[in-house]
């Protein structure tokens, strides 16, 4: 029983405060499907949970094994000198009686030369070799712990989806903040582009004497600057690619895939927010993992109340052969037994164990409705930043568009000499801004649509 309720302990802990669903496949590519089944199949910590699971199923097959007959060949030899005696005179008692017999009736009918008993208790050359069979013809225990481990087991295989759900969740993540760090790149590849053009301009301005010599160094320092955000961009691209790779179970450094369609047609949420609650409710394997462990509880109550009404029956036998030396030689024997089993007052135990496995059902029950809770909140937080993330790149989109639009037109007034290098600059500097934030939100909209699938358990 405390194995039992140490598993079932084991499973209700082992349930993730986070969100753990299934991302649907709403703008989901096929090159990150392909990836993510990838994962599913190399991911280590999935195949632990896999381990874990085979583990369970080993102790249903041996909890089933009781139902059936147990046969043991059970042979034992003995030798032994000194310690106690058997002495008994029968040899001085009987002797003198039987040749009295014999002379009031004329013959030799009764033995008159009989041994004194002298034997050692322990038993010298002596053997018992024999087949051992028993079974429980009725037996709580072995019928309920059956059904418990069966509830353990489904409740291990929903906490092997919980798992499956998450490294989906987190194996999509990584992969759009990997796009993200590539559109990044560009976004500081093209700055360098336009700002080196710049600098190609004011050495043709300084060589026309048309400007001073501080507008070659302004652009220089400029392209430096962008230099040096390409390089930790360039960094947070091989380590998103680590990252990424890490959760596959491969080479760090393989290459990923692009899948540059992902980000155009972003996937929108007309979903009805009470419905996705209501679908979050049936499908969450958390909520699965924590039933079946409270239906072995259950079990576990079943289990101590018939353990402390109910005896247990069992029949069972020995056949073989006993006697000193192995001759086998009359020494054939057969017993067979019929036994109950019935503990009838153990210092209140039994009551103690019934309420102890009560206490681990109401602690579960308790859980599974903090769980509801915990998932419900989720959904609504995942829903409301997705429309969040949403409206933000709609505002982004715009941004993007006004300072490029702004942009133009101050790099055609500088070439025309009707604006300043530091008004070029700061308009430079907000374009690329405005297309940083831009980039950050369309991966934010992705990000935040596979946290609310996670949390709906979309399959």
């Amino acid at each position: 029983m405390r194995l039992i309720f140490k598993h079932i302990r084991y499973l209700t802990l082992l349930l993730p405060l986070s969100m753990t669903a299934q991302p649907a496949s709403q703008g989901m590519s096929p090159i990150l499907e392909n990836y993510i089944r990838e994962g599913m199949a190399n991911n280590l910590g999935l195949k632990q949970e896999s381990l874990e699971i085979s583990r369970v199923t080993e102790s249903l097959h041996q909890a089933r094994s009781l139902f059936y007959p147990r046969v043991a060949f059970n042979p034992t030899y003995s030798l032994a000198a000194g310690g106690r005696r058997l002495e008994f005179p029968v040899g001085d008692l009987l002797n003198p009686a039987y040749r009295t017999l014999n002379q009031i009736i004329g013959a030799d009918r009764f033995p008159t030369n009989i041994e004194n008993v002298n034997q050692l208790l322990a038993p010298n050359n002596f053997h018992d070799t024999k087949l051992n069979i028993s079974y429980a013809i009725f037996n709580t225990d072995i019928q309920y712990n059956y059904l418990i481990q069966k509830q353990l087991l489904s409740a291990q295989e929903a906490r092997k989806r919980v798992v499956e759900n998450e490294l989906r969740y987190t194996i999509a993540t990584a992969y759009y903040q990997y796009l993200q760090t590539l559109d990044a790149i560009q976004i500081y590849e093209n700055s360098n582009k336009v700002l080196n053009e710049l600098a190609r301009l004011n050495e043709k301005l300084i060589a026309n004497n048309v400007a001073t010599k501080e507008v070659l160094t302004s652009a220089r320092y400029e392209i430096s600057k962008v230099d040096q955000q390409l390089a930790v961009a360039q960094k947070n691209r091989e380590t998103a690619k680590a990252y990424f790779n890490f959760l596959l179970n491969r080479e760090l450094t393989t290459t990923i895939e692009v899948d540059s369609s992902l980000t155009k047609i972003l996937p929108e949420s007309k979903e009805n927010l009470s419905d996705l609650q209501q679908t979050a409710l049936r499908g969450r394997q958390e909520l699965a993992q924590l039933n079946g462990s409270l239906d072995a509880a259950r079990t576990a109550v079943k289990l101590n109340e018939a353990n402390a009404k109910i005896p247990n029956v069992y029949i069972g036998g020995n056949t073989g052969f006993q006697g000193y030396g192995y001759t086998f030689q009359n020494q054939a024997y057969a017993v067979a037994q019929v036994g109950l089993q019935w503990d009838l007052f153990k210092g209140y135990e039994k009551r103690s164990k019934i309420q102890q496995a009560k206490i681990q059902t109401d602690a579960l029950q308790n859980r599974l409705a903090e769980v509801q809770q915990q998932i419900q909140l989720q959904v609504v937080q995942a829903y409301y930043d997705l429309n969040a993330a949403t409206e933000s790149l709609v505002a982004t989109q715009s941004g993007v568009l006004n300072a490029d639009q702004t942009f133009r037109v101050i790099d055609s007034k500088y070439r025309n000499g009707q604006s300043l290098l530091i008004e070029y600059i700061r308009y430079q500097n907000d374009r690329q801004t405005a297309q940083l934030q831009h980039s950050l939100a369309r991966m934010d909209v992705l990000v935040k649509r596979a946290a609310l699938d996670r949390a709906v358990a979309v399959q």
